[in-house]
């Protein structure tokens, strides 16, 4: 039997996922959980075979769950359904352990193959999304990243700062390098593109 949780955000995804893995008979899903908090709590309480989350959630999203995981050395294996057809996503997912990485449109068999390929030891990739992967690296470091992606959310140079425990100048500093790696014209260019690229 194989033991799942489930952590994804969309109550409607989420209700179909479980539903539809339930009618496996060699799959049971021993929970779900609609933020990476509560996943994480499940995980350590319900010790399942393998999560299946999407990537972004609110708490934790599924790539910081699958690093946590990691960095914990639990045996629990990571397999991310979702919407995000993004190879940059596919690149940090592969980075932070995850042994599958599949799109919400893919057919509901594929899933249950897909675990059942996870649980013997293989990964399940999207093939097409595995293609273009090696394409075009993540030019963004962590801490460019993390810096990045604040700045998207409306946080001034200011805010990032006392926020990260930088001086102004180093967020500044980050910043530039983002927006000369990415080759745009200012930090808002940056970010879309780094999100449209899967890197943030």
């Amino acid at each position: 039997m194989i033991r799942i949780v489930l952590a994804e955000d969309q109550a409607m995804v989420r209700g179909a996922l479980s539903a539809l893995l339930g009618l496996e008979p060699d799959i049971e899903v021993l929970g779900s959980a609609a933020d990476g908090e509560t996943a994480w709590r499940m995980l350590q309480q319900l010790q399942p075979d393998i999560l299946v989350t999407d990537i972004e959630m609110s708490g934790l999203s599924g790539l910081e769950l699958a690093q946590r995981i990691a960095r914990q050395q639990l045996p629990i294996k990571v397999v991310i359904v979702t919407t995000f057809a993004r190879s940059g996503f596919l690149r940090r997912a592969l980075d932070a352990g995850v042994c599958g990485y599949l799109l919400k449109d893919a057919p509901a068999e594929r899933l249950a193959d897909a675990l059942r390929q996870v649980q013997h030891g293989g990964r399940a990739i999207d093939p097409q999304l595995a293609l273009d992967a090696w394409s075009q690296a993540d030019p963004l470091n962590d801490r460019e990243r993390q810096v990045l992606r604040l700045s998207g959310d409306g946080r001034s140079a200011s805010e990032i700062a006392a926020q990260l425990g930088l001086s102004h100048g180093t967020v500044r500093n980050y910043l530039s390098e983002c927006i000369g790696k990415l080759g745009v014209a200012n930090r808002i260019e940056a970010y879309r593109l780094a999100r449209q690229k899967g890197w943030l």
